[in-house]
């Protein structure tokens, strides 16, 4: 039987979770301190860690850090109140295997430790045999691949101008909506560039803590400030001779981004409290979801620097207008959640690529891979059917049509006025329903969010669109 560990200072969601994930056949120890929790982990072996955020005295990330050094094969997954992405994106880093927010829907927890579970039986199985090198002119069997190029028109046009510009040491711009692939884009500039044998340093920039940025990118000396107790290295430093990639750019600090010009302009760096220049070779990508001229003449960004990386823009491709492109998508992330999982689910029923293809798929290629994931873990036959997706992916509102272009058209006024049709009577259904369920749970918006099992937010949208208020 699995063991977890939950760390939890809410007593009745402790009780909660633990009385369910026992009623599925784990074992599950509580406490409510993480220094009681580092003592349960020093004195027995727990499979999964499951913690909160914020505990009384430290924080889950502090946990996360801890186990990952002394239990290095104990999952961890954070749980929070505050569904704060910077916390998300600084646990994955660390090492969390999930985070997930509350109110926690009871089935996607237990797919989320089962999940976990597998993947740490995985690799407690594996044969435990020394590491044969292959011959140096050997080729690894049946790799997967990182990047998709994709056959749409504009996915060919995004790799020609990905081919132009990789070579050159140019500054290039990514640009696009969140889950687009910005970060794998940028990977394959630096792949086939001439810095492809030196460092590719990833830096999310929406996960810096303002004060900390500047000493995170750059560097700082030992005394620099309250708790600098030694020299550090900053990513700028470490990315000598490579290639550095800064996500979600326009979350700097303008104190920082005067140092980021200095730096591309000088191709120098001076660490925070030092008076010694450092010279440094790297390429910078940068990326971005956000107008940054905008935000430059708002006062936000500096449009000097706007420029100085914006030698070469690329501009990362929704999935609603690569539809042609979703099956090879869908076939690299099934043959990933297959290896992750250690599954062999072969494809994807008829009725779940229906889904599919009428999806307008708001979260992109991240939204795409997360539900295959889910989806082949539920999965106990050779295809992925309707019940292994969301409910509320089946139940999505079908999306307004997309404006014609010139080169475009319906083949007829009845073709529209059928769907404008159907997705009134959809809409209505969905109003009822609503209602419906505001009633029952006398308008606790946060169990019909759970019920109907949508995010809060999106309810909150559909009650102001439906006049539910």
């Amino acid at each position: 039987m699995k063991k977890i560990l939950l760390v939890e200072d809410d007593l009745t969601f402790s009780r909660i979770v633990k009385t369910f994930l026992e009623k599925n056949g784990y074992e599950l120890k509580s406490t409510t301190k993480l220094k009681e929790a580092k003592n349960l982990l020093a004195s027995q072996r727990f499979d999964l860690l499951i913690a909160d955020f914020r505990l009384p005295d430290g924080t889950g990330i502090e946990l996360l850090q801890w186990s990952k050094k002394e239990h290095p094969d104990t999952q961890v997954i954070l749980i929070t109140h505050y569904s704060d992405i910077r916390i998300a994106i600084k646990a994955m880093k660390l090492g969390a295997f999930e985070y997930i927010t509350k109110p926690i829907n009871p089935d996607d927890l237990l797919a989320t430790v089962q999940e976990s579970l597998a993947l740490k039986s995985k690799a407690a199985t594996a044969p435990d045999q020394p590491t044969v090198q292959p011959p140096a002119n050997s080729q690894p069997q049946n790799p997967t691949p990182t990047y998709v190029v994709g056959n749409s028109d504009e996915a060919e046009v995004l790799e020609k101008h990905l081919q132009l510009v990789a070579p050159t040491d140019l500054s290039v711009l990514v640009l696009g909506e969140t889950g687009t692939g910005k970060e794998f884009i940028s990977q394959r500039i630096h792949e086939l560039s001439e810095r492809k044998n030196g460092p590719f340093i990833a830096i999310d920039c929406g996960a810096l803590p303002r004060e900390l940025a500047g000493s995170e990118l750059f560097g700082h000396v030992k005394g620099a400030f309250t708790g600098a107790l030694e020299n550090k290295t900053g990513h700028f430093e470490s990315a000598r001779g490579g290639t550095i990639f800064l996500d979600e750019i326009g979350n700097l600090g303008y104190e920082v981004q005067v140092q980021l010009l200095r730096a591309i302009q000088e191709r120098t760096i001076r660490k925070i409290g030092g008076n010694k220049e450092i010279e440094v070779d790297v390429r910078i990508i940068a990326a971005t979801n956000e107008n940054l001229l905008q935000q430059s003449g708002e006062g936000h960004f500096r449009e000097d620097l706007y420029h100085r990386l914006n030698e070469f823009s690329l501009h990362a491709i929704p999935l609603r207008r690569r539809k042609e492109d979703l099956n090879l998508f869908a076939d690299h992330f099934l043959t990933q959640a297959n290896q992750r999982l250690n599954k062999s689910v072969k494809g994807f029923s008829s009725g779940v690529w229906e889904v599919f293809l009428s999806y307008p798929w708001p979260g992109n290629l991240r939204e795409l891979k997360n539900i295959i994931k889910r989806a082949v873990l539920l999965t106990t036959g050779e295809l992925v059917e309707l019940d292994a997706l969301p409910v509320d992916l089946i139940n999505a509102e079908i999306a307004d049509p997309s404006p014609l272009t010139t080169n475009q058209s319906l083949e007829s006024s009845q073709d529209l006025s059928s769907l404008k049709n159907y997705k009134d009577h959809w809409q209505e259904q969905e109003k009822d329903l609503i209602e419906k369920v505001l009633k029952e749970t006398q308008f606790n918006k946060s169990k019909t969010a759970r019920i109907l099992k949508m995010d809060r937010k999106t309810l909150y949208g559909k009650m102001e669109k439906y006049g539910l208020n």
